[in-house]
């Protein structure tokens, strides 16, 4: 890619989707799941360097966290996803749990900002996520985390609905699937991101 997007710090936030153990460490109950693209894709030294770079260069980190499992959840609603039951009979990112908490080399910083959680798949309905992006002047979205084809996905169409520049990071999420990772990143992401960039094109961006 020649044409680097350009990221005002100002106006740029970095999303960073279900941080959690669950997800990001050996031990998790959905690593064994990715495992495979995680490794591929060199994914937690990819988001080590994309958060540290982010930091350094002053663009805000907002946490995206997926809602944390407690018991009855999902009990008394009507038409919960197939989605949603997995993770409760699995009781993915239980809260209170260390599956259910941010990995330890992404806490949560002075300065960075935690949306409330989503239920679904979209870090952005039914959340205060698009006012706190809005509240601080944010205009550019990058995103990096889990799953490429659910929530990383999802955050990012809707994001683009709501009117942000969306960048996504192909070695910055990971799936259950090479299946998976190709439609989100080569079939539908590019039906609505405006950029999406390599860990080592994204660096260059920000550094430039």
């Amino acid at each position: 890619m020649t044409d680097l997007p350009t990221y005002d710090p100002k106006t740029t936030a970095l999303l960073c989707i279900d941080f959690y153990n669950d997800f990001l460490s050996e031990g998790g109950k959905m690593w064994p799941f990715v495992k495979e693209m995680a490794e591929q894709n060199n994914l937690l030294n990819n988001l080590r360097t994309i958060v540290s770079t982010a930091r350094e260069r002053g663009i805000t980190i907002y946490h995206v966290p997926h809602h944390r499992y407690e018991p009855g959840d999902y009990t008394n609603w009507k038409y919960p996803s197939p989605y949603q039951l997995a993770g409760a009979e699995r009781q993915t990112f239980a809260k209170d749990t260390w599956g259910g908490t941010f990995h330890d080399d992404f806490p949560v910083m002075p300065g960075d900002i935690v949306a409330s959680e989503h239920w679904g798949s979209s870090g952005f309905p039914n959340t205060d996520l698009d006012h706190k992006l809005k509240r601080y002047g944010k205009e550019k979205i990058i995103l990096l985390g889990l799953l490429a084809n659910t929530c990383y996905e999802a955050t990012g169409r809707i994001g683009m609905e709501l009117g942000y520049h969306v960048t996504l990071v192909r070695d910055g999420t990971a799936a259950r699937s090479h299946e998976a990772m190709h439609a989100a990143l080569n079939v539908d992401g590019p039906t609505y991101a405006h950029a999406i960039l390599s860990t080592n094109e994204l660096v260059a961006a920000l550094n430039s």
